[in-house]
């Protein structure tokens, strides 16, 4: 049985691209990767399609799209929707309603760094730094742990402060 996972955050053009992408490519049979916006810019940032390459990871079918996709009839029912907006820089982070597990992982949003195409870069490289720890934590939680609802909560709101090994890029 596959788990759905939705990656919500504002624009759908960074951050929750960056998950789903990597989440397709490292989740295999587990997970399906789903992610969208509650004001999506409608294009994917060019500089977070450019980290997924060089990183081997396929950006084909990626699209800005908005979250009300998956609150019609025929969206694909959802198991786990994983914000990853940056309340502590007072963005808002999208409600969402539904009986599935909710996570907050929340990191700043390389697409709103300024200045010169190195910055945005090193931006986005680190933001997916970020994403890549937490979804190797994700893939390392036990299958028995998905049974018990309250204990995985509890490991899903852990896995949200991860964070990359400091000195150490993996480029896998």
């Amino acid at each position: 049985m596959s788990i759905n996972v939705l990656f919500l955050c504002t624009g759908n053009s960074a951050r929750s691209v960056l998950a789903e992408a990597t989440l397709r490519a490292w989740g295999g049979n587990r997970f399906v990767a789903f992610s969208a916006g509650s004001q999506p810019t409608g294009t994917v940032n060019p500089f977070a399609l450019a980290q997924l390459s060089a990183e081997g990871i396929a950006t084909a079918g990626l699209r800005s799209k908005s979250w009300d996709e998956f609150t019609q009839p025929d969206a694909p029912r959802m198991d786990l929707v994983i914000t990853v907006c940056d309340s502590a820089a007072a963005e808002t982070c999208p409600v969402v309603l539904g009986d599935f597990l909710r996570a907050h992982w929340g990191l700043p949003d390389p697409a709103a760094v300024e200045g010169s195409d190195d910055g945005k870069r090193a931006a986005f490289a680190l933001a997916h730094d970020v994403v890549k720890a937490r979804l190797l934590a994700l893939l390392a939680v036990p299958a028995t742990q998905w049974q018990d609802r309250l204990q995985l909560q509890h490991a899903l709101d852990g896995i949200g402060q991860v964070q990359p090994e400091a000195g150490r890029r993996d480029n896998d």
